[in-house]
């Protein structure tokens, strides 16, 4: 389906061309006077220069070739050259007509679906999820939804850290323990436990406390790293204990992910790379691309186009142990074996950009991505806390991420039981709400107020997680998004207690606050699919946003219940039914979803 603006566009171009000025003066845009109009063309003003007319002279042309138009209710020249346009009001309900008979309101499906990657979460295991894990779960999950939204095919991992030194720091630990185990005994032979000798808060706690003995203790340090070798070396009896760490991390992992709704169709981490960095580095040798510098190999990748210094990329050390970079080229390589995407995407902080800058122009002077394939950083900026230092607990230190939900949705069960209270005293409700279900409704707005709070910003900017703020139910919020199509719920609820509702056309608008209503709704796909190409979650939170306030205002304005005229009443409850399914299906998107009561 074509976008509202394509085919306004469309029409205004034929009218230039039509009065022989060149098509590509018939841009048009929203209009940034409202007030005055809903689209705008401004190309008068530039063409001028070219044909030696006056602005306003060219713009009247054109109005004159489009009067009598049926997209347009409105349409005029204004000085100095503007050609400002309403739409037809039988013109925009027959856009939302069709809007509401398509699957997805107007969203063409991507031609050809893609192939598409995406590398989020990055937990490390035998570590907690902690805030530093938000924003990359939370963008990941969303951009997944939009990319599967039209039609791609799509791949998310979850790119676990589960290789290296801290491997080694926690076996080593674990034998300081519990010596007595059978993966520490040389003579034993038989098969090893199935049951992992630690829980995960054990675990959570034995790698901090070898991680710090190691600072201090270098005869501890080179045991561990005697360790991370015996490991990757393939040992068994190491490499059942990194197994129970695995199986106890991850179980815990998906646990935490699922309060946050994400979820990820791979649990491979830097490990399941490491097969393939022995023929990945002789390929590299053998093309030439490696060099000897201070003892480790690297490979050149700066270009003369460069504005700023790209260093060579490291990808083996001076001892011959692989770095992350050699892990992420190695992942690669498994990807382009395992699916041949056409697009991979990162996301993780931007302060990692020089890093895969690095890996991306490695990745492509070695062959080990076509050049077709799109290799994408999408680099995102600090969650800050109010005093636009780093989130931390009240006691300074890193807080954990389900410690971070609970007091969202802790703040948010005060307020339910506080908006109840108030609508007891105002006569509004007689049934106070119970805590089972004021908590049960404090979990589904709580993830709402995280999730919108965090993806309403644009990615790449800091941002100051408030949580007064973002649990409010007033404002620019995920709970007043939700609380929203609540209300339009209960509207629908009550109408067909008393009508039997049937699937009719929307009518022509017939005041301003329903036209705006219409506008909004007829932009779904455009902004949909500039969310996806530009990877951007936040578009859709502004654009929600805008639906809300724009619904509330025609509720307001209009007596939808009480409405006489019964097909226009019908009409009304066929527009808000659809603003309710395209709102529905852009929390979706985002990764939460609305109660059927607040």
């Amino acid at each position: 389906m074509k976008k509202l603006i394509e085919l306004i566009e469309d029409s205004v171009r034929q009218a230039f061309i039509a009065s022989e000025y060149d098509e590509k003066y018939a841009k048009v845009t929203i209009s940034n006077r409202p007030d005055l109009c809903e689209y705008q063309c401004n190309g008068a003003m530039a063409a001028a220069k070219v044909y030696h007319k006056a602005p306003i002279a060219i713009a009247g042309e054109i109005v004159e070739r489009l009067k009598g138009n049926k997209f347009f209710g409105e349409i005029e020249a204004v000085m100095p050259g503007f050609i400002n346009m309403k739409l037809s009001p039988d013109f925009l309900a027959d856009y939302v007509n069709q809007m509401k008979e398509d699957d997805k309101l107007g969203c063409n499906m991507a031609q050809p679906p893609k192939t598409i990657v995406l590398d989020y979460g990055g937990a490390n295991v035998a570590k907690p999820l902690h805030v530093g894990h938000l924003r990359s779960a939370i963008i990941g999950e969303s951009v997944k939804r939009m990319y599967r939204y039209l039609g791609n095919h799509v791949i998310s991992d979850v790119h676990l850290g589960d290789w290296g030194l801290q491997m080694g720091l926690i076996i080593t630990e674990l034998q300081v323990r519990q010596p007595e185990l059978v993966y520490f005994d040389e003579s034993y032979t038989g098969e090893y436990p199935k049951e992992a000798p630690f829980t995960i808060s054990e675990l959570e706690e034995i790698y901090p406390c070898a991680s710090a003995k190691s600072k201090e203790d270098s005869e501890f340090k080179e045991r561990a790293h005697e360790a991370t070798l015996r490991l990757q070396k393939g040992y068994p009896p190491y490499r059942a204990i990194w197994k129970h760490i695995l199986n106890v991390s991850i179980e815990d992992l998906k646990k935490n992910y699922d309060n946050l709704n994400v979820s990820f169709d791979l649990w491979k981490g830097e490990s399941d790379a490491e097969e393939y960095i022995p023929q990945m580095l002789y390929l590299m040798k053998e093309k030439g691309l490696l060099h000897e510098s201070q003892g480790a190999m690297v490979v050149d990748v700066k270009e003369d186009s460069d504005t700023k210094e790209i260093p060579p990329c490291i990808v083996q050390k001076s001892d011959g142990a692989a770095l992350y970079a050699t892990s992420d080229l190695a992942t690669l390589v498994q990807r382009q074996k395992d699916y041949q995407p056409d697009k991979v995407v990162y996301f993780t902080d931007k302060r990692q950009e020089m890093h895969f800058t690095q890996v991306f122009r490695v990745a492509k002077k070695a062959g080990i991505v076509g050049e077709q394939t799109e290799l994408i950083f999408n680099g995102f900026g600090t969650m800050n806390g109010k005093g636009g230092k780093p989130f931390k607990t009240r006691e300074g230190g890193v807080m954990r991420l389900e410690n971070l939900i609970a007091e969202v949705e802790n703040a948010v069960y005060e307020l339910i039981m506080k908006r109840n209270q108030e609508d007891i005293e105002k006569k509004k409700t007689m049934k106070p709400v119970s805590e089972e279900e004021a908590r049960k409704l404090a979990k589904v707005v709580g993830l709402a107020a995280i999730k919108y709070g965090d993806l309403s910003n644009q990615a790449s900017k800091d941002y100051i997680f408030d949580i007064d703020r973002f649990s409010s139910f007033d404002g620019n919020t995920g709970p007043y998004i939700l609380y929203n199509i609540v209300r339009i719920k209960s509207i629908l609820n009550r109408y067909q207690e008393n009508t039997v509702m049937e699937d009719t056309h929307i009518l022509p608008p017939v005041s301003d606050s329903e036209k705006a209503l219409m506008l909004v709704l007829a932009k779904y796909n455009d902004v949909l699919e500039s969310a996806v190409n530009e990877i951007a979650p936040h578009r859709i939170c502004a654009y929600i946003y805008e639906m809300s306030d724009t619904f509330n205002r025609f509720y307001q304005d209009t007596k939808i219940l009480s409405c006489e005229d019964g097909k226009r009443q019908l009409s009304y409850i066929n527009l808000i039914s659809l603003v309710k399914r395209a709102l529905e299906e852009c929390i979706e998107l985002l990764g939460f979803s609305a109660p059927d009561k607040m």
